[in-house]
């Protein structure tokens, strides 16, 4: 990761002042807080969380507000925090199964057992603006004691995600009868089994250990679970525009709140640490089978924290494509390349490789400037050369 480098210390000084000043805006208006952001621009905040490698409401907020609601400088200060945060030890694998379900749609049954479940969702709304959001009182700018001085942290849990134990009210009550849409077609073997890999090892982790190539699916959905949102919803447009040659169903989409578990070493049972909200996509993808496997329906997974279904349909799209060649279909295309999308994925080192052309360069362009300079005079002389050398013109 590219940095900044230290130049002057009064001329950086002077800078820090200059954001303050920025980011603060005009004094007449009232500050807002972090609680304001954690509650009222919570997408924003999933954003950040998934960005970022690190599910924390409140730290997401304090990021989006620091980095002027700059989603990538936030996704930094995420990334630089979570690598001081002690690893203790993971937690058991989330069961998406018994999500407590806030929203759930599908577009494979509209009969689905259990029910859609609609939710908050800006699906159904005209993109028309609601001027009426303009004359909110003075109470909703920050100046209600109630949502001040809450600006606290969550428990770590395996130094990867942030989990706060109090619940939000906004979920509905745990439904038995609504089954994952891939489970249903699993249940009559027409879709992909998933198993776990012999032996059923440790996920690779990597924040830690260098990438290889071709990587293996827990590396490929790690990266895109912390990928850039836009970058990997341009890769999912493609593979539906003809780069990949596929236009899934939704499966099923489920927005909720999981519990997250952890087994003391010196209690050897799981305990509850709390709940996190997370965003699961399964898409549904036909194939035409081979010799040994009948014809069936393959499956894309994107899982993502918060509220972002935008980023876990983009996450799944992809998905798909990167397990093209474990079908032995062609992978012509961006999508359908490991490592054209894990390197390219990450918006911290893209912007950070961007954004380092800004740092003195000198030394370099001069040089460059100097060859520039030869060139033209060489090519200046010869053609001088050339030109006296030509032969006068015949009276």
């Amino acid at each position: 990761m590219y940095v900044a480098v230290k130049g002057g210390e009064a001329a950086i000084l002077a800078t820090h002042d200059l954001v303050a000043e920025a980011r603060r805006g005009d004094p007449a208006v009232p500050e807002i807080s972090v609680a304001q952001i954690r509650e009222q621009q919570a997408l924003a905040c999933a954003r950040v969380m998934n960005e970022g490698s690190l599910y924390d409401q409140e730290l997401a907020a304090l990021a989006l507000k620091q980095s002027q609601g700059d989603v990538i400088e936030a996704a930094f200060l995420m990334r630089a925090y979570r690598t001081t945060l002690p690893r203790f030890g993971s937690s058991e694998p989330l069961d998406t199964a018994a999500m407590a379900i806030r929203r759930r749609v599908s577009a494979t049954y509209k009969d689905l057992p259990g029910g859609q479940v609609l939710g908050p969702t800006y699906d159904y709304t005209h993109r028309l603006f609601d001027f009426a959001l303009m004359d909110s009182p003075a109470v909703m700018a920050g100046l209600d004691p109630a949502i001040s001085g809450q600006e606290g942290t969550g428990t770590s849990v395996s130094g990867d995600a942030q989990v706060k134990p109090e619940h939000d009210g906004l979920k509905a009550p745990l439904d038995a009868t609504m089954p994952r849409v891939p489970d249903i077609l699993g249940a009559e073997g027409l879709m992909e089994a998933e198993e776990p890999p012999e032996g059923d090892p440790r996920p690779f982790d990597l924040t830690r250990d260098p990438v290889s190539f071709p990587a293996d699916r827990d590396v490929r959905l790690q990266s895109m679970a912390r990928g850039d949102e836009g970058f990997l919803l341009g890769l999912g447009y493609s593979v539906q525009r003809g780069f990949g040659g596929t236009h899934p169903f939704v499966g099923e989409v489920r927005v909720g709140e999981v519990a997250v578990e952890f087994v003391p070493e010196e209690l050897g049972f799981p305990v509850d640490l709390g709940d996190v909200t997370l965003t699961e996509c399964q898409m549904v993808n036909q194939f035409q089978g081979s010799k040994e496997v009948p014809p069936q329906f393959t499956r894309g997974y994107g899982l993502v924290f918060g509220h972002s279904e935008r980023k876990a349909m983009s996450m799944s799209l992809v998905d798909r494509a990167l397990k093209a060649r474990d079908f032995g279909e062609a992978t012509n295309y961006p999508a359908q390349q490991d490592e054209f999308v894990l390197y390219h994925a990450d918006n911290v080192e893209a912007a950070g490789f961007v954004e380092h052309l800004k740092l003195p360069h000198y030394v370099d362009f001069q040089g460059e400037l100097e060859l520039i300079r030869r060139i033209r005079r060489e090519r200046e002389e010869r053609i001088a050369r050339e030109r006296d050398s030509m032969p006068e013109a015949a009276e």
